[in-house]
């Protein structure tokens, strides 16, 4: 059996283990040991699967996930938050569908402390939702709202899933923060005039909000809400400027948000404690399935399969549009079944040889991928945003609802993804105009 048909063998495998719940991390590791071993013997296999752990734990870049993701659980336990979404239904309360639009700025805000985005989905599946059905918002398009803003976390930076990509790919990670930024702001803008044109279409969707807000109610709200813009200012302005680089961006954030939650009186020792606890748990499920990966990569390597697959899709193809398309459409498949960092580490050894064959800029690549990984995040039968509100709401709104909600949703990412796709430069252009890009 030559090398390549072992590779193959064992991505099927890989793909068996995760439709039957085994844990990413455990399939793609149990798998790429057997297969090395397949390759190799048991010794050199034994043997790559202790260095690994080290090797892939102790890179300096991936300090940066727990400490982003420190920055968001400090921001949320600790009330930096709070007022975000009422702040941006005042100053937006004459906008037709105005609470659904306020929820994706809100969820766009929120989503560059959070750094994720199912903590975005969740936090906004119990602040704006209610108020939502509340205010007689028809369901469908309440929920839909949340779970399709929800996604920005993925997109706007910082994002986890930025910061993976960008060791995967061996490429800047801030220049994936800096390539973000506009295609994320391009897709909340997408999403408001979706919402917006559907309620002037059909009024009945979201009765319009009677309140009137005067100069102290709108002075008020921005009081309520500087912490984060602060946050995100120093974050990102650090990184755009040059100041840090994006791994010492994330223990600057993290610092930062204690020090607005001691400005705050916020900061509290269960307030750190739960931080603390939620942070050694995300990281701890994060680096899991980076080690497995880690390891299912060096097997790919060994089996020579990505380098196979790579000449085959050349020799039925010289178009790299019509290759982008194809790698497109399975993510689009994949995304269905698989979560994003998952579906990211099982894929990502696989094509970069392909892609690096074709020449493709793999910042904007990355930008492609981020943008499939939100899509699936609300494609069913997964669509894990979907499934957070759903606990969120509990039988309030039924799953159907919230999944028929998120399908026109899905329509405006599909246009987005195609406007990425067409034109670059929507995602390289400031990381060009900054003199990063490469």
């Amino acid at each position: 059996m030559d090398r390549s048909t072992v590779g193959l063998i064992g991505v099927v495998v890989t793909l068996l283990l995760v439709f039957v719940r085994v844990p990413i991390g455990v399939a793609m590791g149990a798998v790429g040991v057997c297969g090395i071993a397949a390759l190799t013997s048991w010794n050199a296999a034994i043997g790559i699967s202790k260095a690994i752990p080290y090797e892939i734990i102790g890179d300096w870049n991936l300090s940066a996930v727990p400490m982003f993701l420190l920055m968001g659980y400090i921001a949320t336990a600790a009330g930096l938050t709070q007022g975000l979404f009422a702040a941006t239904r005042i100053f937006f309360g004459r906008v037709p569908g105005a609470m659904a639009s306020s929820t994706v700025i809100a969820s766009a805000l929120f989503s560059s402390a959070a750094g994720s985005s199912v903590a975005t989905a969740a936090a906004f599946s119990r602040i704006s939702v209610p108020e939502m059905l509340n205010a007689r918002y028809d369901p469908a398009l309440a929920t839909g709202t949340v779970a399709a803003a929800g996604t920005l976390g993925s997109m706007i930076p910082p994002s986890v899933l930025m910061i993976v990509y960008g060791i995967l790919a061996d490429v800047s990670i801030a220049q994936m923060f800096m390539a973000g930024l506009v295609p994320g702001l391009l897709t909340a803008f997408m999403f408001i005039a979706y919402v917006t044109l559907r309620v002037l279409r059909n009024p009945s969707l979201a009765p319009p909000d009677p309140t009137r807000y005067d100069a102290a109610a709108k002075r008020r709200a921005l009081l309520d809400v500087w912490p984060l813009p602060v946050l995100i200012l120093g974050v990102l302005g650090g990184i755009f400027s040059g100041l840090f680089t994006a791994t010492e961006a994330g223990a600057i954030g993290a610092a930062l948000a204690c020090v607005i939650a001691a400005l705050k009186r916020a900061m509290h020792w269960h307030v750190m404690r739960q931080a603390l606890r939620d942070t050694a748990e995300g990281t701890a499920s994060i680096f899991i399935i980076v080690v497995g990966a880690a390891i299912f990569s060096r097997f790919m390597s060994f089996s020579q399969l990505p380098g196979a697959m790579a000449q085959w899709m050349l020799s039925m193809t010289d178009s790299t549009l019509a290759m982008i398309l194809a790698i497109s459409l399975i993510y689009l498949l994949l995304g269905t079944v698989l979560e994003g960092i998952s579906l990211m580490l099982l894929t990502i050894p696989l094509l970069l040889p392909l892609l690096e064959a074709a020449d493709v800029h793999m910042v904007w690549f990355g930008i492609l991928v981020i943008k499939l990984l939100e899509i699936g995040l609300c494609t069913p039968p997964v669509g894990m945003n979907v499934y957070v509100i759903k606990s969120a709401l509990g039988q309030r709104v039924p799953l159907g609802t919230i999944f028929r909600g998120v399908g026109g949703f899905i329509l405006v990412d599909l246009c987005t993804l195609g406007l990425l796709i067409a034109f670059p430069q929507i995602a390289l252009w400031l990381p060009t105009s900054l003199g990063t890009a490469t």
